[in-house]
C-alpha cells in the first residue's frame, strides 16, 4: 500500500467523473491518493495489520461499488473512512480479527505502519520515543475515542466531515474530541513517568 497522491478538488472532481464512466486509470489513481490513509484508519481500530490491509482493501472495493451514491462535489475521505468503519465492525462481529497486536506490550508493528514514513530518518532518539509513546497512549485510549482523535488530529478531517464518517452529530464529535484529547495527555504523561497515579475515570 505505499504510494501517496494529494490530488486538488477540481482533480478529484474530474477523476471521479471518469471513475463513474468506468475509466481503470482513474479508479487507480483515486486507489493511489486514498488507500494508505484507509490502511492507517483500519490499523487503528482493529491493531492488526493483516486485518487492517484486508479491511482496507475491502473497504476501497466496496467504495468504487457505491460510486454512483456518492456526491462529487464531497471529499472523498470521510465517506471512505465511514466505509472502513463499517468493514471493520463487520470483521468483528464475523470474529475474523486476528489477535490485537498492542503497542504497550512490545509490538513494533503498530508504530511504524502508523509512524509517517517521509519524516527526516536522522530524526533524534528522544523524538522516536515521544513518537513511539503516543501511538502507546492512543492504543490505551477507549475506540471512540481513538478514531476520533486520529480522524481529525490525524488525518486533518474538518468537524463536519468526522460527523459525516461516525454518523454522529458535530456537538458530539466536538465534546467527544475534547474528552480524547484530554485523556490523551493523561496517558501520555502517565507513560512519561510511570510511577504517576492512574485513577482518572
Amino acid at each position: 500500500m505505499n504510494g501517496v497522491l494529494t490530488l486538488s478538488p477540481t482533480e478529484s472532481r474530474e477523476l471521479l467523473a471518469r471513475a463513474r464512466k468506468g475509466e481503470a486509470g482513474a479508479r487507480e489513481e483515486i486507489a493511489r491518493s486514498h488507500r494508505r490513509a484507509a490502511y492507517l484508519f483500519a490499523l487503528q481500530l482493529v491493531g492488526n495489520p493483516d486485518d487492517a490491509f484486508d479491511i482496507a482493501q475491502d473497504a476501497m472495493l466496496r467504495f468504487f461499488t457505491t460510486l454512483d451514491r456518492f456526491q462529487g462535489g464531497r471529499p472523498v475521505r470521510p465517506w471512505l473512512f465511514a466505509i472502513v468503519r463499517n468493514r471493520a465492525r463487520d470483521h468483528w462481529r464475523r470474529g475474523k480479527v486476528r489477535r490485537h497486536q498492542s503497542l504497550d506490550a512490545g509490538t513494533p508493528d503498530l508504530a511504524s505502519a502508523l509512524a509517517d514514513r517521509r519524516t527526516d530518518p536522522e530524526r533524534d532518539a528522544i523524538a522516536s520515543e515521544r513518537r513511539k509513546l503516543l501511538w502507546v497512549a492512543i492504543s490505551r485510549l477507549d475506540s471512540a475515542k481513538r478514531e476520533i482523535l486520529v480522524l481529525r488530529d490525524f488525518h486533518d478531517l474538518s468537524y463536519a466531515e468526522i460527523a459525516h464518517a461516525l454518523e454522529i452529530p458535530i456537538g458530539t464529535v466536538m465534546s467527544r474530541l475534547h474528552a480524547a484529547r484530554k485523556r490523551l495527555r493523561r496517558e501520555f504523561s502517565a507513560l512519561q513517568a510511570p510511577d504517576q497515579s492512574r485513577n482518572d475515570p
